[in-house]
């Protein structure tokens, strides 16, 4: 059975994540999407509603689990026994940060790879921390983010 982990902060999740995990799901038996804690960042959802409103945009996904994970991801995988991460890449910069990242998880694991895959043409332009932005303006979060955390963010009063 063939797994893999896609991790991230996922504050909130984007569309673009949301194609990332659906083109991993088509590629392995089970993905884990692990939420992780970003110490740069303040977050806009608490781990406990990010990984519940992952799970609800991912509910169609029968191969798609998700959990946290507060530790270091080489841990998290060896752990789980998985030696694939899948991470998004929008651009060079975003391919430079990551491969450096996937030596730093190899050197702590060996055994651990870390597979690029480029983001949809509709989503390169799309980040959290855009999102962020987009709130502060009141834009329609529909174009952003999947439908259960466009309505959370009415919900709060967001948008």
């Amino acid at each position: 059975m063939s797994s893999a982990i896609y991790p991230g902060s996922f504050d909130p999740i984007t569309l673009g994540h949301l194609d990332i995990i659906r083109r991993a799901a088509a590629l392995f038996d089970t993905v884990y999407v692990c939420v992780m804690v970003n110490c740069e960042k303040s977050p806009l959802f608490t781990m406990e509603e990010r990984v519940a409103l992952i799970r609800a945009s991912v509910a169609e996904l029968d191969n798609v689990q998700v959990e946290s994970c507060s530790g270091l991801l080489a841990d998290y995988a060896r752990d789980k026994g998985v030696r694939v991460l899948i991470k998004g890449v929008r651009n060079a910069t975003d391919f430079d940060s990551e491969s450096q990242m996937a030596a730093i998880n190899r050197g702590l694991w060996p055994e651990l790879e870390t597979l690029l895959l480029p983001a949809g043409a509709s989503y390169r332009h799309f980040s959290s921390t855009m999102v962020r932005e987009m709130i502060r303006y009141a834009q329609p979060m529909e174009r952003y983010v999947p439908l259960p955390v466009a309505a959370e963010m009415k919900r709060k009063g967001w948008s």
